[in-house]
């Protein structure tokens, strides 16, 4: 099985794109962040990034997502982030980085659990607010470079997918990964 991680700033397009892939016929892994925050917020936290338990939660659930069985002939899965991006997302905030993150970046490195080609969603140069997503272009732009930064030091390289229709995108990263 190849996994590949699909990762980027806030607004940058991922979403988009991992529902074209999805349609021509790859096997994807949500993105855990945004399910975290959603029902944080409906527990009554508003702003459950501010906690720091907040990347253990995401660790958890990226952990879970990807243990979910495969179905049979699948050979390459595209993940929207990875416990990489949640190490990057507690450095951006300032957060401790918690034993259970550490020890999923352990894992992850030493049993090979994803390509180390990262398919770099690049900012399309502007950021639509959502309930999830409050950060200003400014933000995102520096959460991208933290992001570049964190997979780099990991041993990672960044395969750029510069801004583009969700198609040119797909295609670009079906030349990376290959045809479902």
């Amino acid at each position: 099985m190849k996994r590949f991680i699909l990762t980027g700033a806030p607004g940058s397009g991922k979403t988009v794109l991992l529902r074209q892939l999805e349609l021509d016929g790859y096997a994807v892994v949500e993105e855990a962040a945004t399910d975290v925050i959603a029902l944080a917020r409906a527990q009554g936290r508003p702003e459950p990034w501010a906690d720091a338990s907040f990347p253990g939660e995401v660790c958890a659930l990226q952990r879970r997502r990807l243990a979910r069985a495969v179905a049979p002939g699948v050979s390459v899965q595209i993940h929207d982030r990875s416990p990489v991006c949640t190490y990057a997302l507690a450095r951006y905030l300032g957060h401790p980085v918690p034993p259970e993150l550490r020890g999923e970046l352990r894992r992850i490195r030493d049993e090979e659990v994803y390509e180390r080609r990262v398919l770099f969603v690049e900012n399309l140069g502007f950021v639509t607010r959502t309930e999830a997503r409050r950060v200003s272009l400014d933000e995102a732009l520096r959460f991208e470079r933290v992001h570049t930064e964190v997979y780099r030091e990991l041993g990672y390289d960044c395969v750029a997918l510069p801004a583009g229709d969700p198609r040119e995108r797909a295609d670009a990263v079906a030349e990376v990964v290959g045809r479902p």
